[in-house]
């Protein structure tokens, strides 16, 4: 079965709902034509009304008001029995409890909306009165649904009574008619990026789903677990929400960008009793994976969400459930609307009151589309966990946040934590050249060093023609492990951190989404404090922090990344020292020499300015054997870039070859 719109994302109730509702009225009707048809009370005989009718208005009137539907676990809100028994209380005409019974019938179509009821004039003579009752219903957070009804006050032989119809709920209801609500989705806002582009719009897809009505209830979930297997999902999970659903429900399972149901799922889902396919729109990237882990996802509102913010959400909603789109939601999902009608007798429905919904405001951040969609395709054929971090140095903004597939879906472009390996040697160079230690002073750099009985090598391949007396710069250029070990007496137990501070590492800031700066803590011992300066021991960074601290080179200031250009990051815990200029010349000379003569070489004939570069290997313990993380790092004009591959041959085997491919596409 097809249909063809807004389908059950822009309504809160079904048909079947409300007609459900008008039954329960058409029961209280009964309840009330069988009731005694004298004055009744739930006490003594004025039920705590007074023997004024001014009386009887008030506690009626204190009686009809009610907060919304408290959450499960309360909240000291009135609940609908506690109403009920207000109402059992009250002295009316007829029986009061019949009362209670039929006026939530009545209002039980308005989902728990909260109202106000107050007493806005007593009128008339003798031993018959109207009160004016002024009602004003909560229907959304900044509209509110106000009119006036008049309720008849009659003086019987126990005291003053008030005369039930449903015209004192609201004046043009009937015998059988009841209230409802129908909630309207606002259009939610887009998240857009560099440039005003739009990354995140309503873009059309098909939701498949069971929907109830068609199939009785064990038939439903035979059909919702036929339907998980089906399309791929966990069909335990699927089952139980389908049973937990009520009987007019549409559970969705899946939703499918258009054009993109597997050929299975089309050929197949027709044959499953229950199954709907609705045509449909949903806030979509361009791709299913453009930058997926940091955007979010939208889809229908958890159990938990629910139950965590009942006011803000309600069971069929669409809202962000993760990502940037979870933590904006109040922002990109706007107001809901809503519309209260009356249903009658025939079912038939009339509007009483439309409150407009309120679109949402749109999300700004600083992706490049062009480039993170060329990072994307980089990393696709990637088997271990990858990202590819780029950002401007001239205002730290990320232009790309890309996740390989290897991650399952994890950010690890942003959150990413892991030594850095020789990446973090730019660090170490400048606490060493803060110590005094100048790029052309000679260093040794042998062939292996050992702390506290600790051996430490270089790499692998390392060229037996850098080993020895050699510059810091070579060292650097050719990335000696031994060289910067030797020099470890240089610096004091501060210095690592405040040199890694200066480069935008190690300082956390709150930036609006999930950000890791790092860690540079002291040094336990001599063995560690020698592996903390080839960016190992307790060091760990993420991707975008190591690509914020090659942007501080390049630039000459600490770069503090950002992503949302309209948030305002708090305050760091502490101010990193500040970065000067000819720290940042001297870093940029060795680095480049990184490029044109040492691990970096293959960047030497990208086009364009000169590329500055650092490679990183980092060993790590997996399954019982030794797996390397491989990075690398580098900036050319202003663009500045991070790679890393979870477990990978070396930096500039594995990192440097996406790295280098897409410097040459980024111009």
């Amino acid at each position: 079965m097809r249909l063809t719109s807004a389908g059950p994302t822009s309504t809160r109730r079904t048909r079947s709902a409300r007609l459900s509702a008008r039954g329960l009225a058409l029961v209280a009707v009964t309840a009330l034509a069988v009731g005694v048809l004298t004055a009744c009370s739930g006490d003594d005989g004025d039920g705590g009304d007074g023997d004024s009718p001014e009386d009887l208005a008030d506690a009626l009137a204190a009686a009809l008001t009610t907060d919304a539907t408290p959450p499960e676990d309360g909240d000291g809100s009135e609940s609908p029995g506690e109403q009920d028994a207000a109402l059992a209380a009250i002295d009316f005409t007829t029986d009061a409890s019949a009362v209670a019974e039929e006026y939530a019938a009545v209002v039980e179509g308005l989902d728990g909306t909260g109202v106000t009821v107050s007493v806005e004039d007593v009128t008339g003579e003798g031993d018959t009165r109207s009160a004016t009752l002024a009602w004003s219903w909560a229907v959304t957070e900044d509209q509110a649904w106000d009119y006036t009804s008049e309720a008849t006050l009659e003086e019987t032989d126990e005291g003053w009574a008030a005369v039930w119809d449903r015209g004192l709920v609201e004046p043009g209801l009937g015998a059988e008619d009841v209230l409802d609500v129908t909630t309207t989705n606002p259009e939610r806002g887009d998240i857009t990026g560099a440039r005003g582009a739009v990354l995140v719009t309503e873009r059309p897809v098909q939701r498949y789903g069971i929907d109830k009505t068609q199939v009785k209830p064990a038939a439903a979930e035979r059909s919702a677990r036929r339907l998980a297997q089906l399309v791929g999902i966990d069909a335990a999970s699927y089952v139980k929400t389908v049973k937990a659903s009520g009987d007019s429900a549409f559970v969705e399972a899946i939703a499918y960008r258009k054009g993109e149901v597997p050929a299975a799922v089309r050929a197949d889902a027709d044959a499953i009793a229950g199954v709907l396919v609705v045509d449909d729109t949903l806030a979509l990237a361009p791709t299913k994976e453009f930058a997926a882990p940091i955007l979010g996802r939208v889809g229908p509102v958890t159990a938990e969400m629910v139950a965590e913010a009942p006011d803000t959400y309600r069971a069929g909603d669409i809202a962000g459930v993760s990502g940037l789109q979870a933590r904006y939601d109040e922002q990109l999902r706007g107001t809901p609307g809503r519309i209260v009608t009356a249903v009658r007798a025939d079912g038939n429905e009339d509007e009483l009151f439309v409150a407009d919904p309120v679109a949402g405001e749109d999300l700004s951040t600083t992706l490049d589309p062009n480039l993170q969609q060329r990072a994307e395709e980089l990393l696709a054929d990637v088997g271990p966990a990858s990202a590819l971090v780029a950002v401007r140095p001239s205002d730290g903004a990320i232009l790309v946040a890309a996740n390989g597939p290897g991650t399952d879906g994890q950010n690890y472009a942003t959150y990413g934590q892991a030594a850095p390996g020789s990446t973090f040697k730019i660090v170490s160079t400048l606490a060493l050249l803060r110590a005094g230690v100048a790029p052309s002073d000679t260093v040794e750099c042998p062939a292996q060093v050992t702390v506290d009985g600790k051996a430490f090598e270089n790499y692998d391949d390392y060229p037996a023609s850098s080993l020895g007396q050699i510059p810091l710069s070579t060292a650097v250029a050719q990335s000696c492990n031994t060289a910067f070990i030797g020099q470890r007496d240089q610096l004091g137990k501060k210095d690592l951190a405040a040199a890694a501070g200066s480069l935008g590492l190690g300082i956390d800031h709150d930036l609006g989404f999930p950000a890791y700066f790092g860690q540079v803590p002291p040094a336990a011992s001599d063995t560690e404090a020698a592996a903390d300066l080839i960016g190992q021991g307790k060091i760990l960074a993420s991707p975008m922090v190591m690509a914020s601290v090659i942007a501080s080179v390049q630039d000459g200031t600490t770069v503090i990344p950002t992503l949302l250009p309209d948030h305002q990051p708090d305050a760091a815990a502490a101010e990193p020292d500040k970065l000067t200029a000819a720290e940042a010349g001297q870093l940029r000379a060795m680095l480049r020499e990184t490029v044109t003569s040492g691990s970096g070489a293959a960047l030497a004939d990208v086009p364009g300015p000169p590329v500055i570069a650092k490679t990183g290997t980092a060993e790590f313990e997996l399954d019982g054997a030794i797996a390397l993380h491989a990075w690398m790092v580098a900036a050319q004009g202003d663009l500045a870039v991070a790679v890393y591959v979870d477990e990978g041959e070396s930096g500039s085997r594995t990192a440097g070859p996406i790295l280098e491919e897409f410097l040459r596409s980024a111009r």
